[in-house]
């Protein structure tokens, strides 16, 4: 395959960043957000403003003398701000998940060692209980109780002298981000990055994806996440583009219409449940075959006509979406498909926290249906110990890789071996250099004629049964049984809309679900699959399962509600 590669724009560090925002665009819009979800009035700062609040911030913290500073809040702009200010200090910044649990949270403080905190109101309980000197929160209108108000912080540091901040030096490859990975707080890893092997990744991206200024990008996923804050934050600003900030996951068909979005990164999940409400409303308009006929006979028109022939559902969308990123997980291939023939440009991409994080992706002009694109330039990726289908454990060598895990040595060495970070993630690549994921290696199921099951595949297919918003399949081994030839048992555990099922099974009663879905499984699940594949047994609920932040289920939290209930 011959990649096509746009020229790219390489970055050192944060400062070179922000010396963009005060040059090149200056008089541009940085972010443009509401103060609340009602609000009529849209405030709009300029990248010019963006710049001199990072700045007078920056010289603030130094003032304060903060070391290591954890940031909590909601996407917003004092976020993005307190980030980068914290950042080209030379200080060491500590992104939270905003969906902690308070013990959770004050525990990650200490694992930290963060000394300050910049953080939103509502987690002002959690940062009491923290051993941190410096508490600057964002809603405050004055100082209280040994707590600095965000804005006297920033309206002091405007009046400040700046030359200790312009004048810092402060090594581009040293630890700059302390990241904690998914999962409980023992289990959680802290993941060290430097600017450099961000920047990197930003540089890899620059050549992979044309983001204009003309571009408004929708900022939704947690920016905690280095996906977010890396390919919409970071990479968005470092183009130019406008970031508009979301009222909330309700309000996101909302905000797209109102801000005129052009753009968004997201995971899967959520772009296969924008598609089936698509393709519902195109069946409640009796427009289901006309719109499939048309699907096929544009298929291999440009973009332009698509978005001219699908004008409506584009319309839906607020008129001007058109470039779509999403990473996380692997998606429907239908889904994919679907968008693409619509008109818009959807990427999907791979990569982790501890790469910073984007190793793999799509670009306009390289694309396979169901692939996570090829590696990013400056990436090297293989499959280690392969089968003999060509699937095994995805590896790769990187600038943009983290310097490792924070007092963790020994899980340090477990993953990086030979300058290669081992992902636990197993796939193959196809002759052309596509890459294609297809489980967790910690998730695969195997039997006991060594026959492999990926949980992901199975739950693609049950996903798209109308009434279905979510499901994990595992396996179960009945551990009461001495039979030495048990093998495991295939379950799956579906999440069901009861509205929906109710539209599918006409006249149904509530001590007939169980047993309608099970005879879709057997049916339209099974009957697609060889026989080791066959799910046995289903566990049917209406409460969501168990996920991170970025919608990753939580498969062992399930697994350990599961066996108390």
């Amino acid at each position: 395959m011959n990649n096509k590669l746009y020229e790219g724009q390489k970055l050192n560090n944060f400062r070179e960043l922000v010396n963009l925002y005060k040059t090149k665009y200056k008089n541009l819009v940085a972010f443009e957000y509401k103060k609340s979800p009602d609000a009529k009035v849209h405030i709009k700062v300029k990248y010019a403003q963006f710049a001199k609040d990072i700045e007078n911030l920056a010289t603030a913290l130094l003032d304060k003398g903060c070391k290591r500073v954890a940031l909590i809040s909601d996407n917003r702009y004092e976020w993005c701000t307190s980030y980068l200010a914290i950042t080209t200090a030379g200080l060491v910044v500590v992104p939270l998940d905003k969906s902690l649990p308070e013990n959770e949270l004050v525990d990650l403080l200490n694992r930290s060692e963060a000394d300050s905190i910049i953080f939103s109101n509502k987690y002002l309980q959690a940062v009491n209980k923290s051993k941190c000197t410096t508490k600057v929160c964002m809603d405050f209108e004055d100082d209280e109780n040994n707590i600095l108000s965000y804005s006297n912080l920033l309206d002091i540091g405007s009046k400040m002298d700046h030359s200790k901040y312009d004048n810092l030096s402060f090594d581009d490859k040293g630890m700059s981000i302390i990241l904690f990975t998914s999962g409980t707080t023992n289990l959680a890893k802290a993941v060290m990055l430097s600017q450099h092997a961000i920047c990197m990744d930003l540089y890899a991206l620059s050549q992979m994806i044309n983001i204009t200024t003309k571009d408004k990008f929708l900022s939704f996923l947690p920016l905690h996440h280095t996906f977010e804050s890396t390919t919409t934050f970071l990479f968005g600003t470092s183009c130019g583009i406008t970031i508009a900030i979301c009222d909330g996951l309700k309000y996101i068909q909302k905000n797209l219409v109102e801000y005129k979005v052009t753009g968004f990164v997201c995971v899967p999940l959520m772009l296969e449940i924008m598609y089936k409400k698509i393709l519902k409303t195109i069946k409640e308009q009796n427009k289901t075959t006309i719109v499939n006929i048309m699907r096929v006979l544009f298929r291999h028109s440009s973009i332009e006509t698509k978005r001219k022939v699908f004008k409506s559902i584009i319309d839906g969308l607020g008129g001007n979406l058109r470039t779509i990123i999403a990473g996380g997980a692997p998606m429907d291939k239908e889904t994919i498909k679907g968008y693409n023939d619509f008109g818009f440009d959807v990427h999907q991409g791979y990569g982790l926290t501890e790469t910073a994080p984007v190793l793999a992706g799509e670009n306009s002009f390289n694309k396979k249906t169901g692939s996570v694109g090829f590696a990013l330039p400056t990436i090297e990726i293989k499959i280690d110990n392969p089968d003999e289908n060509g699937i095994g454990e995805i590896i790769a060598k990187t600038p943009a890789i983290m310097l490792g895990y924070y007092k963790n040595e020994e899980a340090t060495k477990e993953v990086l071996i030979d300058g290669y970070f081992h992902t636990g993630d197993l796939g193959y690549i196809d002759k052309d250099g596509f890459i294609f994921i297809t489980g967790r290696k910690k998730d695969m199921i195997v039997l006991k004629n060594g026959k492999k099951i990926f949980p992901e595949e199975l739950e693609t297919l049950i996903n798209k049964l109308p009434y279905v918003t979510e499901s994990m399949v595992f396996g179960s081994l009945d551990d009461s049984k001495n039979d030495r030839n048990t093998d495991v048992t295939l379950c799956a555990k579906i999440i069901y809309d009861e509205d929906e099922l109710k539209k599918a099974f006409l006249g149904i009663k509530d001590n007939e679900y169980c047993d309608k879905i099970w005879n879709d499984i057997k049916t339209k699940i099974n009957k697609q699959m060889p026989a080791y594949k066959y799910i046995r047994q289903i566990l049917i609920s209406t409460e969501p399962l168990i996920k991170t932040t970025t919608q990753k289920i939580k498969r062992n939290e399930e697994m350990k509600k599961m066996k108390k209930g």
